[in-house]
């Protein structure tokens, strides 16, 4: 198995045009940030393989089983040596300064390759943390969960596997200076910590720029999860993933949005989930105007009829609303 990862690595790295890897001089520990430091300057429509981090501890998966030697040497030495930390925890590889990508801009950010790094995942919970009150839990759990990439299936438990569905959580730019230094958990109009289970391969993220280069981050590999990320995390996992990214000029968006293979994706993202709600129709409404040149009443009705609002995640602080317009309806 560490033979099979090994070289999807290295076949995936002779189409990248760089390869950023996981240390503690490359990643960026809880935080997206309009002064932080780029690790890699790229043109735009260049690619760069990847590697990030799972946001699980050495300690506390050795704490649930995995042994020393299965736990990655890049994630030991980046606890070991990183001092600066916070506010948030994920851990995010980055950032990557794109050359020409003013404020204003948008940067599209085109998910080419997504490839797992070990053979298991986890899962974490407290009775702090999550969406149901403290009471209904008196202590906290990690579970691992094995992965078998061979059949494509986690294995939940000995009656439950799960089709592998791996996506990064966290992919961002950095946001509006005079915001700071960013916690990486709750999601913003820089995009970050979305959780967007439908931002597969062959997906384009479209990020409003806010400083000069962009700055973009990426981490919170999963291997899976559901809508919501009830709990407060998903199958979490380290990936390495190939990206593309293009620097647009003629985009100006407020928020993220995001097309895929069978999907467009308007966002809406505040502590309310009402108002993400409302602000994802809004969001959707006006894709359907700009794009498919609707009437706006024809677009809410549409927004009604033909199209999927879903909960992204209601666990991050600011809560995720997601709307899938289907391809498929626009002959």
């Amino acid at each position: 198995m560490r033979f099979l990862l090994v070289f999807l690595a290295f076949t995936a790295a002779q189409a990248a045009d760089y390869q950023l890897k996981a240390t503690p001089s490359t990643v960026a520990w809880g935080y997206y940030w309009y002064n932080a430091k780029p690790v890699l300057r790229i043109k735009s429509g260049d690619t760069v393989e990847i590697q990030t981090m799972t946001t699980s501890s050495p300690t506390s998966l050795a704490n649930a089983g995995v042994k020393p030697d299965d736990i990655q040497p890049e994630l030991k030495a980046i606890y070991a040596e990183v001092k600066d930390k916070g506010p948030g925890g994920h851990i995010l590889t980055g950032p990557i300064f794109i050359e020409g990508a003013e404020p204003g801009d948008v940067l599209e950010v085109r998910i080419q390759k997504i490839q797992l790094s070990t053979p298991y995942a986890s899962n974490g919970f407290s009775p702090q943390r999550g969406v149901l009150p403290p009471t209904d839990f008196e202590r906290g759990r990690t579970k691992i969960i094995p992965l078998d990439i061979a059949r494509n299936v986690a294995k939940f438990a000995d009656n439950i596997e799960i089709p592998l569905h791996p996506f990064f959580g966290s992919m961002g730019v950095a946001p509006d200076e005079a915001k700071g230094r960013v916690n990486s958990a709750p999601p913003g109009d820089h995009a970050g910590n979305i959780d967007n289970k439908d931002l597969v391969v062959g997906t384009k993220l479209f990020i409003p720029v806010h400083a000069p280069g962009a700055l973009f981050e990426v981490g919170d590999g999963h291997a899976g999860q559901g809508n919501g990320e009830v709990d407060i995390t998903a199958m979490e996992t380290s990936l390495v993933g190939t990206f593309q990214f293009v620097v647009r000029k003629d985009m100006h968006l407020k928020w993220p949005r995001a097309e895929t293979p069978t999907h467009w994706i308007a966002m809406g993202l505040d502590p309310d989930l009402t108002q993400a709600l409302i602000l994802a129709v809004r969001e959707t409404i006006d894709f359907l105007v700009t794009e498919k040149h609707l009437s706006r009443e024809d677009a809410y009705a549409l927004a009604s009829v033909a199209i999927d609002f879903n909960v992204t995640q209601a666990v991050d602080g600011t809560k995720g609303i997601h709307a899938m317009i289907p391809k498929s309806i626009f002959k």
